[in-house]
């Protein structure tokens, strides 16, 4: 039985990502790079206050050079996703954003045969070549590679890639991914404010509240996930994630009215079908598993 607090800490965080689209349009007149480095200082500043709150520091006696340099790393591939997810929101390409984000179960998938020489079944192959099959499709429609999804997909699945070597619980991660992104966040927010391009404390206390806002919609749904992921099965989670790219889709579509053609709808419907089929194989797949565990657990 699913623990029915961690079920609703896992919607929250996935409802609280989707409706990113909506929030940073906000920020204007700031550019991209602007909310960028404020979210990165106010993500580190929100994210220490939560482990001040519940007083949890122990960890930090146990970082050593590896972990240091891997969440280093992983600060600097999340920046990339940020920023780009950033960019695409504020030019209306929100359809893209979230096209990256239903790409990124079916190149997770590739990851797991590249780097780990894992054994895919025949539908996972069927669902894998569909999303080929979708970008493809997109790449002819577009006139172009859809350039922000498949940054977007690729930068979070190697971020999640670096998390599963570093193994460390969400808000101690970002507290050291911001902490090491910091500096080079704060020179960039002095270089405009130097050179009069920035807008954090010159457009009302509405737009900075705003700004410094980002740190807290950016570690509030970390640690509802962190939640989550402790209280139900992965399997829930893995369910849970396509909430997010659901609603940014449907963000674009229906509220900021982006250009939909009918060759561009082919083209996430094939995306949409390799992600039925995969969870669909994925389902199938556990069920023997399940029925071994309880076999055993019996003997």
């Amino acid at each position: 039985m699913v623990d029915r607090r961690g079920f609703l800490c896992g919607v929250a965080a996935y409802v609280m990502w989707g409706f990113f689209p909506l929030y940073f349009p906000l920020l204007k007149p700031a550019g991209p790079v602007e909310i960028l480095v404020e979210r990165i200082m106010w993500s580190l500043v929100a994210v220490l206050v939560m482990l001040a709150v519940i007083r949890k520091w122990s960890w930090v006696r146990r970082l050593d050079r590896r972990t240091l340099g891997l969440l280093a790393l992983a600060g600097a591939v999340i920046t990339v996703n940020w920023g780009t997810f950033i960019y695409a929101v504020n030019a209306g390409r929100t359809l893209e954003a979230s096209l990256g984000y239903f790409i990124n179960p079916l190149l997770s998938v590739m990851f797991g045969v590249v780097l780990f020489q894992e054994r895919l079944r025949r539908w996972q192959w069927a669902a894998i070549g569909l999303g080929a099959s979708a970008v493809l499709v997109l790449t002819i429609d577009y006139g172009r590679p859809p350039w922000i999804a498949l940054i977007l997909a690729f930068s979070f699945g190697t971020y999640g890639l670096i998390k599963k070597y570093v193994k460390m619980p969400s808000a101690e991660s970002l507290s050291v991914e911001t902490a090491a992104l910091f500096p080079f966040a704060l020179a960039v927010a002095l270089f405009l404010e130097g050179s009069g391009r920035a807008t954090f404390g010159h457009h009302g206390p509405g737009q900075a509240v705003l700004i410094a806002g980002t740190g807290l919609i950016t570690a509030l749904p970390l640690m509802l996930f962190n939640a989550a992921a402790i209280r139900v099965p992965m399997s829930t989670l893995g369910m849970l994630q396509y909430l997010a790219p659901v609603l940014q889709f449907l963000i674009g579509l229906l509220i900021q009215h982006e250009a939909m053609p009918a060759s561009r709808w082919v083209g996430f419907l094939l995306v949409w079908g390799a992600l039925v089929i995969f969870a669909v194989d994925g389902i199938r797949a556990s069920r023997p598993a399940a029925a071994r565990r309880q076999v055993e657990v019996a003997v």
